[in-house]
């Protein structure tokens, strides 16, 4: 279970802000530009030092363990991050492994078998030797994905992991992060901007505005035309998906526009 209990961050997040996640959720963090997502994520993830208050996974308390400690607990994907040269995609993958190895010794079986889990998974291994500053966004956004798998760590915190690809790879990239068959399925908890993906892949939704929790709980709950009107300030039209039921958002812009 991860617990953000009382936290208080330099910037973003109201004082006293707090987050309970069970074990094996699926959560996406939701919300407009500068609601904090990005904020809390790496507050969590112990990259921003707290003012107040405390992050744990299990017994663990995040922010005061060491940097690879800290990467067996929580694997953090940020928004933004180059390509860099000279490494192929089984090098950058591997870079997931760093917490685990010992010394200066290269990488065990095991950590042989995690990457090749890793590149399986994320649908990368007829392209492991390619050099990953010649892919596209798309692929290295899964590269990057597949490197924090590979660290196996409890907890996996994405910061807009479907930036750089299309609605479809958006949705299989989705699926198969939900669906991973590694040794134990982690914690995941995305900052999403899609409330449509959201929904269908997320087993709970917390709604952030200005730094506070205005909504936590289902899609069904979440996902409401009077709250996304208050928080997005956009009309809007909430149906259910005609397969799933869940809610999906089309976005109506003013009643003139909509006509």
């Amino acid at each position: 279970m991860l617990v953000a209990e009382d936290i208080t961050a330099p910037y973003g997040l109201r004082p006293g802000f707090s987050l309970h996640v069970q074990a094996g959720a699926v959560v996406g963090l939701v919300g407009p530009n500068g609601a904090g997502k990005s904020t809390l994520l790496r507050c969590l993830a112990g990259a921003l030092a707290l003012d107040a208050g405390r992050v744990s996974v299990g017994p663990a308390v995040i922010h005061t363990l060491s940097p690879p400690e800290r990467a067996k607990q929580i694997a953090y994907l940020p928004q933004l991050e180059t390509a860099p040269a000279g490494y192929t995609v089984r090098d950058v993958v591997a870079l997931g492994r760093y917490a685990h190895r010992r010394g200066l010794g290269g990488l065990t079986p095991t950590d042989h078998e995690s990457v090749a889990r890793a590149l399986e998974q994320m649908t990368l291994t007829a392209i492991a030797h390619r050099a990953v500053d010649t892919l596209s966004g798309g692929e290295y956004q899964r590269v990057r994905m597949a490197r924090a798998l590979a660290q196996e760590a409890p907890t996996l915190l994405l910061d807009e992991p479907m930036a750089h690809l299309d609605p479809g790879a958006a949705a299989r990239l989705m699926d198969q992060l939900v669906n991973v068959s590694s040794p134990t399925r982690p914690t995941m908890i995305a900052a999403l901007h899609d409330l449509n993906l959201a929904a269908l892949f997320c087993t709970r939704l917390v709604m952030l505005q200005s730094g506070s929790i205005v909504a936590d709980g289902p899609a069904e709950a979440v996902l409401t035309e009077a709250r996304i009107k208050a928080v997005y300030g956009e009309n809007c039209v909430v149906i259910p998906h005609p397969r799933s039921g869940v809610p999906q958002v089309l976005m109506s812009g003013t009643e003139e526009g909509a006509r």
